[in-house]
């Protein structure tokens, strides 16, 4: 899962970054973005598309890529995704990611002096048009194709999934640490029982027909 990474270095770049959303379908909560640069290339964890994975696999794999990555973070919201609408806000969240890590990047190098002005992003799908600082490349499928957008795809899950445990908390009639968000036949049961809450998304169907 390096051939994009390794190509991208052949042709110039020193720093590859993966960049991976989810949160896309859900009819609540955030949509989350990741961008990371690998330190290594080996990981003890399996890195893959975060929904080959098993929950406890996925924190696993989490927690390594944390310990040996660069990583920025992009999440937007559920009331900025209905001003919006998904595309545009998972676009938003991606050029966030990049930003942060970009910033990250620019902090590390004054202390280590990490070169990143030839930086290559490989973003998984297809259209991508906010403008960012640096080249990048879209990989439909990306992360099943590259590690980089694999470990990102890993990091925004997990990272989704534990914001969705929190809202679990402060509104527990809605299940949300089961289904996270998405539109399960309990999910729409507790949404006709008790209406839409503050994080659902009001433009999403069948939450914008109530």
């Amino acid at each position: 899962m390096l051939y994009y990474e390794n190509k991208a270095k052949k042709s110039g770049f020193n720093l590859i970054a993966g960049v991976d959303e989810v949160g896309r379908g859900p009819l609540a909560g955030p949509v989350v973005a990741c961008a990371v640069i690998l330190k290594k290339k080996r990981f003890k964890n399996r890195i893959d598309d975060s929904k080959k994975l098993s929950h406890k696999k996925r924190v696993k794999a989490f927690n390594e890529i944390l310990e040996h990555s660069f990583v920025g973070m992009g999440i937007v919201s559920e009331v900025i995704i209905d001003s919006l609408n998904i595309l545009e806000a998972t676009q938003l969240a991606m050029h966030r990611a990049i930003v942060d890590l970009a910033r990250k990047l620019k902090r590390q190098r004054k202390k280590q002096r990490v070169p990143f002005k030839k930086i290559c992003v490989l973003i998984d799908g297809g259209f991508f048009s906010k403008a960012i600082p640096f080249d990048f490349i879209n990989i439909i499928g990306g992360d099943s194709k590259s590690k980089s957008i694999a470990s990102a795809s890993i990091v925004a899950k997990v990272t989704r999934d534990r914001i969705m445990d929190i809202y679990d908390r402060i509104y527990p009639e809605y299940g949300f640490s089961r289904h996270k968000g998405y539109a399960t036949q309990q999910h729409i049961l507790a949404i006709n029982k008790f209406g839409p809450s503050v994080i659902h998304r009001k433009t999403f169907h069948p939450i914008g027909c109530l």
